[in-house]
């Protein structure tokens, strides 16, 4: 089944998460009608490679016009103008940036994958429950509901305002009607009497200006609560939530809310704003002792370009955190002289008219970036440049980074409200900066304890004393890296032996950041992060389908799994990383002696070199030990706990076992051909492999090679302990 397909069968809040990553960048309509082309191309690979990037792209818009061609001829005329819509936009988007498209569909990708794997785990840790508690939600509900009841009531002073407008032209023309009279005619009962209705009239313009003063101040003092207290503690919690996400937490979302609660709430303060205007010009036609207008007003339109200015400032987000396109996965990691992306946006409709990046980079804001109508503005070419460390300084030392060490990048924008240009100011998460790529995995260890550990979105210093984390929310974010990064989380009998690994219990005890990340684990030459960082790279490069489907129980310890594989059937084997070799993988198989006592198994682990030789899958459907009796046989059955190994790992097979030809009588033009041949040999009279290098891997293929030019006794008795001493 094609990961659309999956994808397709959520739970309707797993689909919306997935639409929110879809957007005029990469249509959904091109996701679905190319899903098993898309997934079969190397998105990821390209997103680093121009001229393949350049060939996917040219390919992808081949397969547009292909379903074009189809559509044309079902005569589906709205999905035809659809299509011939997204391909001119694909053509016009990517064509000088073909490696931009790569990056937005290898993101997607991935992000299904993560959403895939959340949804197969229900559990719920500590920290994504606190982002999706009913607390949350009915505050924005709240926040809606009042939003909408301010609009309404500044509607309706609209009316009032109206009513007062008509009140008073209805004043000022019966007025003047008595003022041209001769003054004859004023002392006559008839114009007493007028006078006496006008005098009302007064006291009625003075009653209701003083209600639409109040009913103003009211909506004034509405939205200045709401802006203070729910609204912020909203944008706190996008903000909250986006940090979450950048450590692979999940998705975050309500930035349209937020953008429909900010654009409703500019709009009642411009509607006020045109009220107090038009209250100042019935000012200059009428104005009495006592009258409110002159007392009232100025303090009030203080007081709305007070909060339009605010609600300005808070408008203005980093909607997309700095990060290298060649390592998306690690957002607020930025190499020097490597380029990144950041991305801007306004959550709601202000006039801007320039965006400027620290004063050196100018560039307009607009609708065609956004997914949710803000204006936006990407950067895709930025370049942080290496500082030179001063005196004293923490930040490099000579030419090395410290990886612990933040810098925040800082955004201006000049936004122009009733003729005056103001400069408002945001800034993104922290970053770490590196100058070597080997500084990357202690660099992202930095933005995980940061993100993990602060509200504060501007603690730089926060490296000088950084505070304990709980264990079970570190648990959480662990599981998310893999989540993340590699397609599937973890479950908790793999977090409770993470646990063990940092010889802490699983009962919210507090964790150092000492002990993640710059204490070797005991008895090794390494810490917890590098150990754990390898193992998420030999998935990512070596095993990627093998763990997806869950067939790589990994974090395991040898005492745990012996207690796993003794009562099982013979050949029963398991995978788990190697606790001693960084980024080792090994596999242990459950057998039994003639006595019927049990006995275990274990591979030497294999690495990243020897994997790159041939796939793991291969290894494990051709692996060969020889017997006392010269009988070669693959001790692998089946996966635990008893699923028949070929139909756990059969798809995942690359070819068939390779058939080596005879040496010809000549040899290859002239050369005699030569066969690298590793033996595993296992004593039946022994209970354990002599060394964990005792079992390495042979194909049927090279052992049919050995077997035909070399007799038993030779083979026997020939040294097997390394794979680079046993050559034909």
């Amino acid at each position: 089944m094609s990961q659309w397909s999956q994808v397709q069968q959520l739970e309707i809040k797993f689909l919306e998460q997935v639409d929110q990553f879809y957007d005029d960048n990469f249509p959904m309509e091109i996701r679905h009608l190319l899903a098993q082309w898309i997934e079969s191309q190397d998105w990821e690979a390209a997103s680093n490679n121009e001229a393949m990037a350049t060939i996917l792209l040219q390919n992808l818009l081949i397969q547009v016009d292909e379903q074009l061609d189809r559509v044309s001829q079902e005569k589906n005329l709205l999905l035809i103008h659809n299509l011939k819509r997204i391909r001119k936009l694909l053509q016009g988007k990517y064509h000088g940036n073909p490696m931009h498209i790569a990056v937005i569909i290898s993101n997607c990708l991935r992000e299904e994958r993560r959403i895939l794997a959340a949804a197969s785990m229900p559990v719920q840790g500590p920290l994504e429950k606190s982002l999706q508690n009913s607390v949350v939600s009915e505050r924005q509900r709240n926040v809606e509901h009042k939003v909408s009841a301010i609009k309404n009531s500044a509607q309706m002073t609209d009316q009032d305002v109206k009513y007062l407008e008509d009140l008073q032209e209805e004043f000022d023309f019966r007025y003047k009607t008595i003022q041209s009279l001769e003054q004859s005619d004023k002392n006559s009962a008839l114009i007493k009497q007028e006078m006496l209705a006008l005098q009302a009239m007064l006291n009625t313009l003075d009653y209701k200006r003083k209600e639409v003063l109040s009913k103003i101040g009211r909506v004034i003092h509405e939205i200045d609560t709401l802006m203070s207290n729910m609204l912020t503690e909203e944008l706190l919690d996008w903000k909250r939530r986006q940090q979450i996400a950048c450590i692979g937490g999940p998705l975050h979302g309500g930035l349209d809310q937020l953008q429909n609660c900010f654009t409703l709430l500019a709009e009642s303060l411009f509607q006020v704003r045109r009220q107090l205007e038009k209250l100042d010009e019935l000012l200059t036609r009428l104005t009495y002792d006592g009258d409110p207008i002159p007392l009232q007003r100025p303090q009030l339109l203080e007081k709305v370009n007070f909060l339009l200015y605010n609600l300005f400032r808070n408008s203005f987000v980093v909607e997309r955190q700095p990060c290298m396109p060649t390592h998306p996965q690690r957002p607020m990691v930025l190499k020097t002289l490597i380029q990144f992306t950041v991305k801007l946006s306004y959550v709601r409709d202000p006039f801007v008219s320039r965006f400027v990046l620290c004063g050196t980079h100018v560039k307009a804001m607009n609708m065609d970036e956004s997914a949710n109508g803000s204006l936006s503005v990407e950067f895709r070419h930025l370049q942080p440049k290496e500082m030179k460390s001063s005196a004293g300084s923490k930040g490099n030392e000579g030419s090395h980074m410290v990886t612990e060490e933040l810098h925040s990048i800082s955004f201006e924008t000049q936004v122009c409200l009733y003729g005056l240009t103001i400069n408002l100011e945001t800034s993104s998460l922290p970053v770490v900066m590196i100058s070597n790529v080997s500084q990357l995995p202690n660099a992202w260890a930095s933005i995980i304890w940061y993100n993990l550990s602060t509200n504060d979105p501007q603690n730089l210093s926060f490296f000088n004393n950084p505070p304990a984390a709980t264990l079970s929310q570190l648990l959480e974010v662990l599981s998310w890296q893999f989540s993340s990064y590699v397609g599937r989380g973890l479950n908790s009998e793999q977090l409770n032996m993470l646990a063990e690994k940092l010889m802490v219990s699983y009962n919210d005890y507090q964790l150092s950041w000492a002990k993640f990340c710059k204490e070797h684990l005991p008895g090794k030459s390494f810490t917890f992060w590098v150990w754990l960082e390898a193992i998420l790279d030999l998935i990512k490069k070596h095993i990627l389908p093998l763990w997806i489907d869950g067939y790589v129980m990994g974090f395991v310890s040898k005492e745990k799994e012996r207690i796993l594989l003794k009562d099982k059937t013979p050949g029963t084997f398991l995978l788990r990383f190697s606790e001693s070799n960084l980024g080792g993988i090994t596999f242990t198989w459950v057998d039994q002696l003639e006595n019927g006592d049990v006995t275990f198994h274990s591979v030497e682990p294999y690495n990243k070199g020897r994997l790159s030789a041939l796939p793991f899958a291969d290894i494990l459907r051709d692996y060969k030990v020889i017997m006392a009796d010269n009988v070669p046989e693959n001790p692998l059955k089946y996966l635990y706990p008893d699923i028949p190994k070929d139909k756990a790992f059969g798809k995942h097979y690359s070819s068939q076992p390779n058939e080596v030809s005879k040496p010809s009588d000549g040899g290859g033009k002239g050369y005699v051909p030569s066969v690298f041949i590793p033996v595993s040999k296992i004593l039946n009279d022994s209970t354990d492999p002599h060394s964990p290098s005792d079992l390495l891997p042979m194909s049927p293929s090279v052992y049919a090679v050995l077997r035909e030019h070399l007799s038993p006794t030779v083979i026997e008795t020939a040294p097997v302990n390394s794979p680079s001493n046993a050559f034909l």
